[in-house]
């Protein structure tokens, strides 16, 4: 399955600007949204203080508190057209001890109930309380029936403030409103400053997005430049690796080899004269010099592979499995032999296998390894196991920095040719070096 590609830097700027914006923009909602609640309520505290001093307290009269039916009547005629046209939806006035004295629902005049919250605060402090009704309790039970509102009571607001009747007496003056003028309230205050938040915050990332798209295109020139200056590094080493490995096979390894057939000659001369000893020893300087042409042959195959390019990577590898064999670490190879490879590759997976191995002999004192090749639809997968002592992976970083590069230098590659490569090791049970590539 093919990988999705990733978004740009411009895009991932844009997108991550536009969600900082929503959330800029939902915090201002909250808090002009409070700033909005916080108004309201203060200008139903002032109503009622005005509508509670100024009208209905100089109309409580002894009569009125008495319960006099005209006086009464004449009071409800002057709430109902003075009063309840100020939004206000019920009125009620409290004595200090809960009784209420008056309402505009004469079913609960006369009641006593136990003074709450606001109502203390307004009676102790001789100041103007207000804040969201909680109808649960007794005394509001006709205003959830007759204005239709939920049992929380969060579609009224209720005001207390201190009056005086006519006689002098302290009061208590409890108006309710609808809750919606609070939300109207926020709404405009949020609408007033929603404009100017927004388009500030949309033009800040108008502004910035040429910067980030010039930043994005520096990005991009430089990691194109340092994948450039990679591919060069590695071209020059490939080229170098093959001019000593054609100095070293066309050199000191032509040489050795000829002294050796010269030391053999020399050895086979003597014999015939009857110097055995003088022969045993030339020969065994010839077998020496001939066991220091393989390992020479040996560390040409590592540096550069003969067959990679002319006899294809299944070849390289078996050569190369046949060369650490003969170093001490049994190396066997499992792949199909019709992979058909570019390139770049062939060289990678050759690479690959050969810095594996390479730790495996040197670091895990391993004795056997494993090379396994197998294609898993598009892509190609490359593991390197071995029997060695393993190694906690969470150490693996502190390796990479006390210098341990080819792993490091191996994982850049793989992921420039957009593979990945992962180790699973532990203390004891050996190492897996596993890759995968897209081919």
């Amino acid at each position: 399955m093919k990988r999705l590609a990733s978004p740009s830097p411009v895009v991932q700027f844009a997108a991550s600007g536009l969600a900082a914006t929503l959330i800029i923009g939902a915090i201002g909602v909250a808090v002009t949204r409070h700033i909005g609640i916080d108004t309201a309520i203060g200008d139903a505290e002032r109503v009622t203080m005005l509508v509670g001093q100024g009208i209905v307290g100089p109309n409580l009269t002894p009569a009125v508190l008495a319960g006099e039916p005209a006086a009464r009547r004449r009071l409800d005629r002057i709430v109902r057209t003075r009063v309840l046209r100020q939004g206000i939806v019920r009125v009620k006035v409290w004595s200090p001890d809960g009784r209420v004295l008056y309402s505009d629902d004469p079913r609960i005049i006369g009641r006593q109930f136990n003074l709450r919250g606001g109502a203390l605060f307004a009676l102790g402090r001789e100041l103007t309380a207000g804040g969201v009704t909680d109808l649960s309790g007794l005394e509001n039970q006709f205003e959830r029936a007759s204005h239709r509102v939920n049992r929380d009571g969060r579609d009224l607001l209720e005001v207390y403030t201190p009056i005086r009747a006519r006689d002098g007496r302290r009061l208590i003056f409890e108006a309710y409103q609808r809750s919606a003028s609070v939300s109207a309230t926020g709404r405009d205050v949020w609408l007033a400053f929603a404009p100017a938040l927004l388009g500030g915050l949309l033009l800040l990332q108008l502004v910035n997005l040429p910067l980030a798209r010039s930043l994005a295109g520096r990005l991009r020139r430089g990691q194109n430049e340092r994948e450039a200056l990679l591919q060069r590094a590695l071209d020059a080493s490939e080229t170098e690796r093959r001019v000593i490995a054609a100095d070293l096979h066309d050199g000191i390894v032509q040489d050795l080899v000829g002294v050796s057939y010269e030391l053999s000659a020399e050895a086979q001369a003597r014999e015939g004269r009857g110097d055995a000893g003088a022969a045993a020893a030339i020969e065994r300087s010839a077998a020496k010099t001939r066991a220091g042409v393989r390992s020479l042959r040996a560390l040409l195959l590592d540096i550069y592979p003969p067959n990679l390019h002319r006899a294809g990577v299944a070849q390289a590898l078996y050569d190369l499995a046949a060369a650490q064999t003969a170093r001490g670490l049994a190396t066997r190879v499992t792949m199909p032999d019709d992979l058909s490879l570019g390139e770049p590759a062939e060289r990678l997976l050759f690479r690959f296998a050969q810095e594996a191995l390479r730790n495996s002999r040197r670091h895990a004192d391993a004795t056997s390894a494993e090379i396994r090749v197998e294609r898993r639809g598009d892509r190609l997968v490359m593991e390197v196991c071995d029997d060695g002592r393993g190694f906690d992976p969470a150490t693996l970083d502190e390796q990479r920095l006390d210098g341990g590069f080819g792993l490091r230098a191996l994982s850049d590659l793989v992921q420039d040719a957009g593979g990945h490569l992962d180790v699973a090791s532990a203390a004891g049970a050996g190492t897996t070096v596993r890759m995968d590539i897209a081919v």
